[in-house]
């Protein structure tokens, strides 16, 4: 559900990079994280806490790029 929620904002361009102002245009290695795994008789249960995520300006003439799990701290509406 996250993944979606990152396509989306990318798309919208609503994720800025704080080194030159622009839209992100892209994110790398997306990993959700686990908060807990539970598996007992037959019945699997797992609860997810976030994800973490590589943003990436790709504009051209800025290289910055961050792992974050606080990806939504970019979001400029």
């Amino acid at each position: 559900m996250t993944l979606e929620k990152i396509k989306k904002a990318i798309a919208a361009g609503k994720l800025r990079c704080p080194s030159c102002h622009s839209t992100i245009l892209k994110f790398e290695k997306y990993l959700d994280t686990a908060d807990t795994v539970w598996d007992g008789a037959g019945d699997t249960q797992i609860e997810f806490s976030g994800c973490k995520v590589t943003l990436v300006c790709a504009n051209g003439f800025c290289d910055w790029r961050q792992r974050t799990e606080y990806w939504e701290n970019f979001v400029q509406e």
